[in-house]
């Protein structure tokens, strides 16, 4: 099969089109002949060799953990799937090597879930690693009914869910910050936008109202947006960094790293499929091109996702 793959971390460059082995299938994997490929910001950090103290990898490493396609074959344990079943999931494996940016990736049973047939195989591959991600921490933070949420980088691949989650969870108010050239996107998903910067303290608080506090913040960007949150968030047992794991730990927040959830998958395709939630795909590119799709992805402010075509 052809994949993308790299034999030493690196750059975007260190990435080609090869031609490796087909995957094998394990007991309870399913063989999944990849249609599109989610790509996210930790393909990146993984390809430049920032998660080896994290997970075990191995080369040569195909990158990728988001995919969409349609089911070849079934392990012999497996008996919820058949060929040709229309599928997405977050595959991420306890080892990192076998992704999802190839033509054909095996995937165990348990993180797949069943693509309706009137979402396409670029939405479903974009949704479900920042669909998790996006969930599992307005879960994280018990965002539901009533709240006032703030989420930064609104308009990113993981913010823009949010937006639509909380809202969907029962969040009355949602505040997103996101650069000026994004605030209309950020309106039309639910939020009322803020911009980054110095004056976001005053500027929320002044939305807000009252004592100028929010009720959860979820944290996509880090750095200032974390300091700033600090001040914002009424408890912050109920704010959570993405992307933060160190500084969230010292200060008493939680570091959100999604997990495979078939069931939760399965839910947010079903919300996309309802018309309930908006997935935005910036750009596509296919497979061939990868190394394009990470630099887009490193030069920051993409708004929605970015995908590969197989």
């Amino acid at each position: 099969m052809k994949a993308i793959a790299y034999t030493r971390f690196g750059d975007a460059d260190v990435m080609s089109l090869q031609e490796l082995p087909d995957p094998l299938i394990g007991p309870d994997h399913v063989l999944v002949d990849v249609r599109a490929a989610g790509v996210n910001p930790v393909d990146c950090k993984v390809r430049a060799g920032y998660l080896q103290g994290l997970l075990p990898h191995h080369l040569p490493l195909i990158p990728g953990w988001d995919v969409a396609g349609v089911v070849r074959s079934v392990g012999v344990g497996v008996y919820d799937w058949k060929p040709g079943d229309e599928v997405l999931a977050y595959a991420r494996k306890d080892h990192v090597q076998f992704g999802t940016c190839a033509e054909s990736v095996s995937v165990p049973d348990r993180m797949i879930a069943r693509k309706p047939s009137t979402v396409d195989f670029v939405t479903a591959a974009a949704l479900p690693l920042a669909g998790l991600t996006a969930l599992q921490s307005l879960k994280v933070v018990g965002a539901g009914s009533g709240d006032v949420v703030l989420v930064h980088a609104a308009a990113g691949g993981v913010g823009h869910l949010q937006v639509q989650l909380a809202r969907e969870l029962g969040a009355s108010r949602v505040i997103g910050t996101a650069s000026p050239r994004n605030h209309e996107f950020v309106r039309s998903l639910g939020a009322e936008p803020v911009a980054y910067g110095d004056a976001l303290v005053d500027a929320v608080a002044e939305l807000v109202g009252g004592d100028g506090l929010v009720d959860a913040v979820v944290d996509n960007a880090g750095g200032l947006a974390f300091d700033q949150s600090l001040q914002l968030v009424r408890d912050r047992a109920r704010m959570t960094s993405i992307v933060d794991g160190a500084r969230a730990r010292e200060n008493g927040v939680v570091n959100t790293w999604a997990r495979p959830d078939a069931g939760q998958t399965q839910w947010l395709v079903d919300l996309v499929a309802a018309g309930k939630l908006r997935v935005e795909v910036q750009q596509t590119f296919p497979l061939a091109e990868a190394v394009k799709a990470h630099r887009l992805l490193e030069g920051g402010h993409v708004r929605g996702k970015v995908v590969l075509t197989v």
